[in-house]
């Protein structure tokens, strides 16, 4: 989780997912408005945040998609066997 404080000192959060939108100029995490209007900030910490991608074409089902793929492009015979 991630410590956000604000400005005014008044107010300071723990948020564990942060959703990040493009607000007034600079982007701000949209859970971290405070009470006086202004949006918090943290300080960075080491490591790399995990990013969870929402498109519909990453769903589970995509290795369907590379198992026809397959088919057609070898046809019949496997990928080792020798044409004949």
């Amino acid at each position: 989780m991630t410590l956000y404080t604000c400005e005014c000192g008044k107010e300071s959060k723990e948020i564990g997912k942060a959703t990040i939108v493009y607000r007034s100029g600079k982007w701000v995490c949209k859970e971290a408005e405070c009470s006086c209007g202004k949006y918090m900030d943290s300080e960075p910490q080491d490591g790399i945040p995990t990013l969870r991608r929402t498109e519909p074409s990453l769903n589970i089902n995509r290795d369907k998609l590379w198992k026809g793929a397959k088919e057609k492009l070898v046809g019949e015979r496997g990928i080792n066997e020798p044409f004949k």
